[in-house]
């Protein structure tokens, strides 16, 4: 069995390489959760950058590329599984340009983990 990179896109994300994902929705199980304000592909460390809203009003969260489960590009929308409370555990984005600030807590631990894999 192979280990789960966290930093690295799924390959049943349907992710390609090169696309700007940059406003679309990101989506929950249990609802919407924003848009997508910056995306990287840098190797081992692709994420996501969302910007949640008014459901979180001024808050960015890095979601790192192994969570989101599904791309769908006619839709522009970008589908990850849990529920949007779980993002609360990994981490702020700064837009100030600091270091953004990655927590490992029990939402990321879950994923390294396989729990939500």
């Amino acid at each position: 069995m192979s280990e789960f990179d966290i930093w690295v896109y799924r390959p049943s994300a349907g992710y390609q390489e090169g696309v700007d994902i940059v406003g679309y929705k990101v989506e929950a199980i249990d609802g919407s959760i924003g848009k997508v304000s910056k995306h990287s592909e840098e190797v081992g460390s692709s994420h996501i950058v969302v910007d949640t809203g008014v459901w979180i009003f001024g808050k960015h969260v890095l979601l790192p590329a192994g969570t989101i489960k599904l791309i769908d590009a006619a839709e522009e929308t970008a589908l990850r599984g849990g529920e949007r409370v779980t993002l609360l555990g990994f981490g702020d984005f700064h837009l100030d340009g600091s270091a953004p600030v990655l927590r490992p807590g029990k939402a990321l631990n879950g994923y390294v983990h396989g729990a939500s894999a």
